[in-house]
């Protein structure tokens, strides 16, 4: 099984915490371009690309506009159709024109169909007590299967309750045969509120 994402967050003292994120498997997909116009934004074509929006993708492999390639650097899809995307924060207007070639690569989404989730927040790792509990059943999780996205929620009022400087939390998915996946960790640190 895959190590669990380290991701850190800072929650601002009595303002509402809402955070998305994808689950993505460690299995690459790749598809073929066609086109990427010289733009602002830059719009990529590729036939059945299967992205969906909001997806990470990396260009890789491109004939001509070789600005556009990278190795590591991920861009946020915009999906405009079925052979269309648009990423948004990439102006290629100063590119070499497009000549051939390129891949689309992204990380296949995970099936979260009839998943719950579970997220505890504690003050240290070896703290007896949690400082919140959030679940897919008490609405601080809720997962959209259709995206393969899941968000986290904590009420405005639930934050402005928190007194911790910086606290530990982690987040584990709960598929029906009963196993449990570890998806992210880290630390949360709390900005204190000064418009009270």
């Amino acid at each position: 099984m895959s190590q669990p994402v380290k991701l850190n967050f800072k929650i601002y003292q009595g303002s509402t915490f809402n955070e998305s994120f994808r689950c993505e498997s460690s299995k690459k997909i790749y598809k073929a371009i066609s086109n990427i116009t010289q733009a602002a934004p830059a719009v990529v074509s590729s036939t059945n690309h299967a992205a969906k929006d909001g997806q990470r993708i990396k260009i890789t492999n491109v004939g001509g506009m070789t600005e556009i390639n990278s190795s590591d650097t991920y861009h946020l899809a915009t999906v405009i159709d079925t052979s269309t995307i648009e990423l948004n924060n990439i102006n290629s207007i100063g590119y070499k024109p497009y000549i051939s070639g390129g891949i689309i690569e992204y990380n296949e989404l995970l099936d979260l169909t009839g998943c719950t989730a579970r997220m505890q927040i504690r003050e240290k790792l070896d703290s007896d007590t949690f400082i919140q509990e959030l679940t897919t059943a008490n609405g601080g999780i809720i997962i959209d299967t259709a995206s393969s996205k899941i968000s986290i929620y904590i009420s405005a009022i639930d934050t402005a309750n928190f007194t911790f400087g910086s606290a530990v939390y982690s987040l584990e998915l709960v598929y029906l045969d009963g196993t449990v996946k570890a998806l992210l960790n880290g630390t949360l640190t709390l900005v204190k509120e000064v418009t009270r």
